[in-house]
């Protein structure tokens, strides 16, 4: 019904609305890094204009356009404050996109239609360079390149299937030159690898912890990093990757020590044993200046520019925000041991509680103190950890997806009310108990765990990995990493058995009734994917393209060697497109042929035709100018043979192909005798 419907448009109207439709899907993936109101008023714009389409009715006056435009432009100001700029220019484009659609009165009013469509096209790429994001501008280009051929043939009503397909072919023609160009056009930062996913980017980190914070960040399952080990990975429950280090406590946050200073090279009090573990780590987007390393990295993480500094506290930080896909290599030491090894005043600073915040918890400190004075001897710090560890093991507390927002007093909350939370109020009780034993405690952010892709051998690190525990210092080993949330939930950093969040309603109708296993091995192949085109597309830097013109035989390869490789590259590309071209021109239009044989002739006689005369055209001239000539005669009607052959095949009379027609006409060309 609807086929038919579309069919019977006259084409004006179909040609519209599959232009409506292909804006709309060009313009679809960014609505949610647009203001609601442009969505809504670029939707109502577009469906105006369908309908005026469907209907067969008038255009609206330039006063609806001029109105239309005059609140956009004042709806940026009041969001953006300003004209300039990402965000509020690709919102003018799109606004300026639908209104154009209100004047398609002409082909070259569709035409400004079609060239604003190819540059919102690849303003997507400012909010995502994913592979979903590339495989949808695709289908966008082969759409408007299908309107722009279509527009091309103005005779008739021509299918767009049969404009779709030329389209295709163009696209095909264009691959090579585009993967030319993808592979040898400079790199120049920071041009090259602008914000991908940047300011939609999620850590599941961030310079403070507030407790409830990362058990939201559980339920999002989008990838933060993804490793390969160069050798044999380390077991599941010893891939720590070190974050922002939280010492200080306000009773409500957990933030960065105040002074922390950067260490200089050999200035750190770092020792590492035994080997190392080489990996490399592909980094999302985070808009953080924090680099992921598994303990203990004693040198600075290579990579493809930026500065990188290590903290007084073992952090790896750049000297900017990471705002684009980052790889990068490290080599860690499981073990190690930092810190001072006998009790220095600078210790204090992590024994400091805020006062006037969990006073039960202060008092289990107390009593925990008076039962183990009253045994032989004081305990030391990796009694008080063993004791602590014990109460949760065996106290009833329970790791949970869903802890609830604490009140003021988050430990007492935690140790004696509630005995059930994540991550980050364990690991905060912990430490605070940890203070109020008198012995020195932080915590550390970042990511445990990892799961591992069978397809290419990757580890995949999700936000769902982020993770909060302890460090406490003991004498004679200086700091030690203490993980209160294997003692309440092991599965959690042992066999990496994650708490799924509940799937709605949509999720269980379409995921319900397929297999567990099916679907982890789906995401396995979606990840492997995905993750392939992290690594070959967006992760093509600079030094990956001088690499390659190594691999070629360039000794020290520059941007002049590059510059005019691709400069030839593409001038030889060009020169065989044509090539082709001009052959498959000869090869598939033998008429074209005939005629300028005969052309040829008339030359050699003398004759001058002027530009791209016809076959009646030439045998009008040598009637006149020859009529005397019987052989003139004769080529002057096999000049006209051959114009029926073209506009008139019918006429001729013959049942044969047309290949044999052109080939009798071939040979009696031969044996003509004028201008031979």
């Amino acid at each position: 019904m609807i086929k038919t419907t579309l069919s019977s448009l006259p084409r004006d109207a179909r040609d519209t609305l599959f232009m409506l439709l292909v804006v709309a899907w060009v313009v679809m993936p960014m609505l949610g890094n647009l203001p609601l109101w442009c969505g809504l008023l670029a939707a109502m714009v577009m469906l105006w204009r369908a309908t005026l389409a469907w209907q067969n009715r008038p255009l609206p006056s330039a006063w609806w356009r001029l109105g239309l435009l005059a609140l956009a432009v004042g709806a940026t100001l009041v969001t953006f404050k300003t004209l300039l700029g990402r965000d509020s220019g690709v919102t003018m484009v799109v606004v300026l996109l639908a209104l154009k659609t209100l004047e398609l009165r002409a082909r070259r009013d569709a035409f400004v239609v079609f060239f604003l469509s190819f540059f919102l096209m690849l303003t997507n790429f400012f909010y995502s360079q994913s592979l979903l994001t590339a495989a949808a501008m695709l289908v966008g280009l082969l759409g408007l390149l299908t309107a722009l051929v279509n527009a091309h043939m103005p005779v008739g009503k021509p299918p767009l299937f049969q404009a779709a397909r030329i389209a295709g072919g163009m696209t095909l023609l264009g691959a090579p030159i585009m993967v030319v160009l993808f592979l040898l056009f400079p790199r120049m930062a920071p041009l090259w690898g602008m914000p991908g996913d940047a300011m939609a980017g999620r850590s599941g980190l961030s310079g403070q912890m507030t407790v409830g914070t990362i058990a939201t960040l559980a339920l999002d399952g989008s990838v933060a990093m993804r490793v390969r080990f160069e050798g044999a990975p380390p077991p599941q429950s010893q891939l720590y990757f070190r974050g922002p280090v939280l010492s200080s406590f306000d009773g409500q946050r957990w933030l960065p020590m105040e002074g922390a200073r950067w260490l200089r090279p050999g200035e750190t009090d770092l020792t590492v044993q035994g080997p190392g573990i080489a990996y490399q780590v592909t980094l999302e987007p985070n808009q953080q200046p924090w680099l992921l390393t598994l303990d203990a990295a004693p040198a600075a993480p290579t990579l493809p520019r930026g500065r990188v500094r290590m903290t007084s506290d073992l952090q790896w930080v750049t000297d900017q925000p990471l705002t684009e896909l980052t790889r990068y290599r490290a080599t860690s030491y499981p073990q190690f041991q930092h810190g001072p090894l006998t009790f220095t005043p600078n210790l204090q600073a992590w024994l400091a509680l805020p006062q006037g915040y969990n006073p039960r918890t202060l008092a289990l400190a107390q009593d925990l103190r008076r039962n183990r004075s009253a045994e032989a001897g004081v305990a030391d710090g990796q009694v008080w950890i063993d004791t602590v560890l014990t109460r949760l093991r065996t106290g009833g507390y329970s790791y949970t997806l869903e802890p609830g927002v604490f009140g003021r007093h988050t430990a007492d909350e935690f140790w004696f009310d509630r005995k059930a939370g994540f991550c980050e109020h364990i690991a905060s009780s912990f430490v605070i108990l940890m203070r109020a034993l008198g012995v020195p405690a932080r915590v550390v952010t970042g990511y445990q765990g990892g799961e591992r892709n069978a397809l290419d051998g990757f580890w995949t690190v999700r936000q769902s990995d982020a993770h909060a525990w302890a460090e406490v210092w003991l004498a004679g080993q200086g700091w030690v990493r203490v993980d209160p949330t294997a003692s309440v939930a092991p599965a959690r950093t042992g066999s990496l058995e994650r708490l799924q969040s509940p799937r709605g309603a949509i999720a269980n109708a379409l995921l319900g009734n397929v297999s567990p296993t099916i679907a982890l091995n789906l995401r396995a192949a979606w990840d492997a994917v995905n993750n392939s085109w992290n690594q070959w597309v967006l992760n093509y830097t600079q030094n990956t393209q001088f690499n390659l013109l190594r691999n070629i035989g360039f000794d020290t390869p520059s941007w002049e060697d590059l510059f005019y490789l691709l400069c030839g590259i593409v001038v030889a590309l060009s020169l065989v497109g044509a090539t082709w071209s001009a052959w498959d021109r000869h090869r598939q239009d033998p008429w074209l042929r005939l005629l300028a044989r005969a052309q040829q002739r008339l030359q050699r006689a003398g004759r001058r035709p002027q530009d791209h005369p016809s076959p009646r055209q030439l045998a009008t001239w040598l009637v006149q100018q020859h009529a005397a000539n019987a052989d003139a005669q004769a080529l002057a009607n096999w000049l006209l043979r051959l114009e029926l052959e073209r506009y008139a095949p019918a006429a001729t009379g013959q049942n044969t192909s047309r290949r044999h027609r052109l080939a009798t006409l071939q040979r009696e060309l031969k044996h003509l005798r004028w201008g031979a």
